[in-house]
């Protein structure tokens, strides 16, 4: 099975073209692939398919073998992907994904490849019966509090096409992700999980965000995660509505507009194409 290796600032993916080969069990072949030590190592697989109501279709599926809904990360990926090797033609198209149809727009260099990718990343959603959380089905949860081993935090989470949660620090380097992040993630107010971003404020149009992510554990970066904590942080009236999100590898921009569309640009790129064997 040929693949391509990718990150998006560190969230790093196997990409695989799987048209015309449905019948694998992508679940199992996840967890294979993407351990990094008997495997190829990675957060996650990208599937190419075809689709029925957009220009391509992708499948995003975690290393724990779990299928997400979306990953902002992964979109840009996938879109420099079916990009480079001819499979879609356009610099601007849509791809169909479980959280609906996503519309990355590529800025191509002079040699032909993609060097940055603007995503449309659709609304955010508030209410508690969408994202899902426990509580009153219409009502939002932002600066609420949840209690994990006897401690109280101050939680703001929405859904940005998959479900996020925020916590703002003072240092994100000095929070242990490792012991909260999973906490969090399997609360019992979450009853699908949720990711939970670590957010450190550094003024009105920069922040930091660590990420624990549903399924995959800690990565280094997450695209819907910058989204949902951008627009978390104005919520919270902490940021403007166009904020810079500075990760591990790199920075995101982020904007969400007034009419609550969110807009993400940053690069993706390839780091090396195999033939996986077993």
């Amino acid at each position: 099975m040929l693949f391509s290796k990718m990150h998006g600032l560190g969230n790093d993916f196997i990409v695989i073209d799987t048209r015309g080969k449905e019948d694998i069990d992508y679940n199992l072949l996840a967890k294979r692939m993407c351990h990094r030590h008997i495997g190829v190592g990675a957060d996650g697989l990208l599937l190419v398919l075809n689709s029925d109501i957009a220009d391509i279709r992708m499948r995003i599926i975690n290393s724990d073998g779990s299928e997400a809904e979306m990953c902002g990360n992964g979109i840009r990926c996938f879109a420099k992907y079916v990009y480079e090797r001819g499979i879609v033609k356009a610099t601007k198209f849509k791809v169909e994904t479980l959280a609906g149809i996503i519309e990355p727009e590529l800025f191509v260099n002079e040699y032909g490849l993609v060097d940055k990718v603007k995503v449309n990343m659709g609304k955010p959603s508030f209410k508690r019966k969408d994202i899902p959380m426990q509580g009153d089905p219409e009502s939002d949860a932002i600066n609420t509090s949840i209690v994990v081993d006897g401690n109280e935090y101050r939680i703001t989470s929405l859904l940005m096409g998959v479900p996020h949660t925020i916590l703002f620090v003072d240092d994100v380097e000095k929070v242990d992700i490792y012991t909260l992040g999973p906490k969090i993630e399997k609360h019992d107010a979450f009853p699908r999980k949720t990711n939970v971003n670590f957010v450190q404020v550094i003024d009105k149009n920069n922040i930091k965000v660590r990420t624990w992510e549903r399924g995959a554990g800690a990565t280094f970066a997450c695209g819907t995660g910058s989204c949902a904590s951008v627009i978390a942080a104005n919520l919270n009236g902490l940021t403007e509505r166009k904020a810079n999100v500075h990760l591990y590898f790199g920075t995101l921009e982020i904007q969400w507009q007034d009419d609550d569309t969110v807009f993400m640009t940053g690069s993706a790129e390839e780091v090396f194409v195999g033939e996986y064997l077993d």
